[in-house]
């Protein structure tokens, strides 16, 4: 770790340094909160561009795509130009993002918005732990992180029940106007709180580390394994958490819309909370896969009730899918198993293509989740929007119970490594 001027004699972290974590943490907040979004408000989209489930779930998922694409290249200009510049920089394109999105008139239109707040939100997680790195002694890397994952959890939730409360009084337009506006103050707040740490010399170097080792990265087996469990493992936070539990709650189990939200989001919150435990555990107990394979188990045990037992009450249904997160807070695991199989040198990048992956599962699940339902479709509407029957719901979520047996699959692939990083 470079020297920090701003850590004093004793140790101690200063105010400054708290402050620069506090605005990275909020912008993966806000990030969250645009990602989940679109789960409250999918009569009101399908109505207003008269699209079908699959061409929703497209729309949903340009934030992944974007989101994905530039996750290798953040590492690198992290590295070149320092996060102050793009955090800033990337609020104010999400800020631009949600702006369009909201005026939209037509669904192309709509898309470019999610793309450009898919491609801002890109740089959020990246620049926080880059600055988590520069402004922290080694040994709060962890809590950190976990801290900031927790936080995106809870912009999580945000985009969820409350947002849908907001949806219900004043619209989906006017509410996404007013979260693109939140997006100019985070933006302001960069700029005037963050300070980049290193020098010129320390970021061309590392720069170059991220582009030279990707080959290395894709050459080694285990990073795909990992890789894999990351995209299967959370294929129920996106499909069904993110996007199509809530209108199936609604439907299927008689909720309300905030009922069927916040039942929804109690996944974010069983794995923001637990991330940071499982992690730490995982760290002392010097063990990567039990958390890996205990994970895929519990994603499946909590799920297939939600999905097939039929006389499940509201209460149950919310304390699965609370566990259903608890399970998930596994996928953790990934970056330092993944770091482990790989030098040194490519850490960065091999994190980051794990991260890729696990983006990568709501950009690709979310709209076959959404085809899905439409070779379901029986012809049903109301207002305009099509009612899926359950029978549909049955048929199409599918996905997720075979999705968790791929990740107990490759959760067994993966070598122990007993918290030993390659040098």
């Amino acid at each position: 770790m470079p020297h920090n001027s701003d850590m004093n004699d004793t140790g101690a972290t200063p105010w400054r340094a708290w402050a620069v974590w506090a605005v990275g943490a909020l912008f993966f907040f806000y990030a969250f909160m645009q990602r989940t979004a679109p789960s409250v408000m999918v009569s009101e989209l399908m109505r207003d561009f008269s699209v079908n489930a699959s061409a929703l779930g497209g729309l949903s998922a340009f934030y992944y795509y974007a989101y994905m694409a530039v996750q290798i290249p953040t590492g690198l200009m992290a590295d070149r130009f320092g996060p102050r510049r793009l955090l800033t920089g990337a609020a104010l394109v999400s800020a631009m993002g949600g702006l369009i999105f909201a005026g939209a008139d037509d669904l192309a239109l709509a898309a470019t918005g999610r793309v450009l707040v898919g491609i801002g939100a890109g740089f959020g997680f990246v620049c926080t732990l880059r600055m988590i790195t520069d402004w922290f002694p080694p040994e709060r890397l962890a809590m950190l992180t976990g801290a900031t994952m927790m936080l995106g959890m809870l912009g999580g939730v945000t985009g969820q029940a409350p947002l849908a409360i907001v949806v219900g009084e004043v619209g989906w337009r006017p509410t996404m106007t007013g979260v693109a506006a939140v997006g100019v103050v985070i933006a302001l707040g960069a700029w005037l709180i963050t300070k980049d740490q290193r020098g010129a010399q320390g970021i061309q170097h590392q720069g170059s580390t991220v582009w030279a080792g990707l080959g290395v990265v894709l050459g080694n087996p285990q990073t795909w394994i990992i890789a894999g469990y990351g995209f299967s493992i959370v294929v129920i936070m996106f499909a069904f958490g993110a996007l199509w539990g809530v209108p199936y709650l609604q439907q299927v189990h008689g909720m309300t819309r905030p009922d069927a939200a916040f039942a929804a989001s109690l996944i974010l919150l069983g794995w923001g909370l637990f991330t940071p435990l499982v992690g730490w555990l995982s760290d002392r107990w010097r063990r990567r896969k039990p958390a890996l394979i205990l994970g895929a188990v519990g994603c499946l045990a909590t799920i297939a009730p939600v999905l097939y037992a039929t006389e499940l009450s509201g209460a149950a249904i919310k304390v699965l899918l609370f566990l259903n997160g608890v399970a998930m807070a596994g996928m953790v695991v990934c970056f330092p198993a993944v770091r482990e199989h790989n030098h040194a040198a490519q850490a960065g990048t091999a994190m980051a293509f794990v991260n890729m992956a696990v983006i990568g599962s709501g950009a690709v699940m979310q709209p076959v989740t959404g085809w899905l339902l439409d070779l379901g479709w029986q012809g049903g509407l109301d207002a305009g929007v099509r009612v899926y029957p359950a029978e549909a719901y049955v048929s199409a979520f599918v996905v997720l119970p075979v999705a968790c047996m791929v990740a107990l699959v490759l959760g067994v692939l993966v070598r122990e490594t007993h918290a030993r990083a390659q040098s």
